[in-house]
């Protein structure tokens, strides 16, 4: 595709300078990526000034500028001048790819918790309406069969508009996006137009980032007020967070509420929970939905409640909803099961927030015979004071705590442990610090009795360690997997 210069003066709102004409195929802010035919976007960032790489971009093949500058004097190429680079890197992206967003249905997700399985839940549905779908996440960026592991939550936007049209492209009818409040507040998504927005909850996170709950939520809050530019069609919120009575309020279209107490549009309020998976039965404004599903856990309940929802917003039947719920056998690094020769669990779950925590291990409690051991850690350079909440939400459900590195990234592991330690000693709990991750999961699962549950938590999907001077090959599924076969040869006298 391509689009004159014009074109994107008019969709970003700039001063031109420069061969109205010129026809322009990409867009992106990074100078090395830039191709011929291609406009670079100067962004000055947190550390670094993409002004300072304009003619970098430019010996790459750019065939023009977009910046909060004015054009310098004697510059003899193509230049706009913007009020704001990130909001024009958004709306340029979706210029130049077609505006994608608009011709597909696009469903949004956002908060603290259950996003990921919300959306695979969502894009299951999907596939089962359609036979195609697209899914932005956490885990991957996938087009139909395609996919690939993902970077970002929510990529930057010349990637969001680029991927929306190859699934348009690729004949999907409908795409499922998981919208981080990064992705919100650096403007990612304004290109975007959603025909249903899904809130799942709020609770503490990111805040190195957002400094306080009530700016992280009105970051998230964008997605439903036309923040954004325009307003989902539909707005799907869980109305037992205590923040969901806001949405309701600001949202601009229809609004489909869900929760397990009365009032919702959407609701349940008998569910069985098993080792196994749930069932319930799902009250909705098209009539009692059977549910079943081998996720496992009370807090999937709400995500599936929330895909429900969205299921409904996006028009879909009874059937349709209930087969997409069934299809979602599982999602990586959430409450995923190692499969283990051994009598007892080894779950490894994403729970990197004192709610997550906390909900995964009151899972765990409700499915385990005996003992809950919990092996966790902090990531560094994020939200400090989070660490000794987590502390003590582990030291307090769980049997036995093994407290450990999870990416350390430019901080002091053992700092980090420290943090959590301070929670861990106020609730006067025994537990172990082991340092090295790897060393602390054989710890755990050599430590497993017959009945016991050995929770993985914090890192979940991720295949990689980040420490302070490199990034390693780590995944908590396969350390475990290797864990349990040299306990099991040294059980059966084999020699390792």
């Amino acid at each position: 595709m391509a689009v004159t210069l014009k074109e994107i003066a008019e969709a970003t709102n700039a001063i031109m300078v420069g061969a109205s004409d010129t026809l322009v195929s990409d867009i992106t802010n990074v100078s090395s990526q830039c191709l011929p035919g291609s406009i670079f976007v100067a962004i000055k960032g947190y550390k670094v000034d993409g002004n300072n790489f304009i003619d970098s971009a430019l010996k790459h093949g750019a065939v023009g500028v977009i910046s909060e500058k004015p054009c310098p004097a004697g510059f003899s190429g193509n230049w706009l001048q913007v009020v704001d680079a990130r909001l024009a890197l958004a709306q340029a992206s979706a210029a130049i790819f077609g505006y994608p967003s608009r011709r597909l249905k696009l469903v949004g997700i956002t908060g603290t918790n259950g996003k990921t399985t919300t959306a695979h839940l969502v894009d299951s549905m999907i596939r089962a309406a359609y036979g195609l779908s697209a899914m932005i996440g956490t885990i991957s960026y996938r087009i139909g069969n395609e996919e690939r592991a993902a970077q970002h939550t929510t990529p930057e936007a010349p990637e969001i508009q680029r991927l929306l049209r190859r699934a348009f492209d690729a004949g999907c009818r409908a795409a499922v996006m998981e919208a981080s409040s990064h992705a919100i507040d650096l403007k990612r998504v304004h290109g975007c137009r959603f025909d249903v927005a899904v809130f799942t909850n709020l609770t503490q996170d990111h805040l190195d980032y957002h400094l306080t709950i009530d700016e992280y939520f009105a970051v998230k809050r964008r997605l439903f007020d036309g923040s954004l530019g325009s307003s989902p069609r539909v707005a799907v919120i869980n109305v037992d967070d205590p923040r969901g009575a806001e949405l309701v309020k600001v949202s601009k279209g229809r609004v489909i509420t869900y929760g397990i107490y009365e009032g919702a549009d959407v609701k349940t309020s008998d569910f069985s929970l098993s080792p196994a998976g749930l069932s319930f039965k799902a009250e909705t404004p098209i009539g009692e939905l059977d549910i079943i599903s081998s996720l496992v856990g009370r807090p999937h309940v709400y995500n599936i409640l929330a895909a429900i929802g969205a299921g409904l917003a996006l028009g879909f039947d009874k059937k349709v909803i209930e087969r997409g719920i069934l299809g979602c056998r599982s999602v990586p690094g959430r409450f995923e099961s190692v499969d283990t020769e051994e009598d007892f669990a080894v779950i490894v779950d994403y729970a990197h927030t004192p709610d997550a925590l906390r909900n995964v291990l009151q899972t765990a409690r409700e499915i385990t015979r005996r003992r809950v051991i919990t092996v966790f850690g902090c990531g560094g350079d994020r939200d400090r004071t989070k660490r000794p909440i987590m502390g003590a939400v582990a030291g307090s459900m769980s049997d036995v705590v093994i407290v450990t590195s999870d990416n350390p990234r430019s901080e002091d592991p053992e700092a980090i442990i420290s943090e959590i330690e301070d929670g861990l000693r106020r609730i006067g709990c025994l537990y172990h610090k082991i340092t090295d991750r790897r060393d602390a999961i054989e710890f755990a699962i050599n430590l497993a009795l017959p009945g016991d549950l050995v929770l993985l938590a914090g890192k979940g999907h991720e295949t990689y360690q980040v420490l302070k001077d490199r990034t390693i090959d780590f995944d908590d599924r396969e350390v475990a997997r290797q864990a349990l076969s040299a306990r099991h040869a040294r059980h059966s006298g084999v020699v390792v």
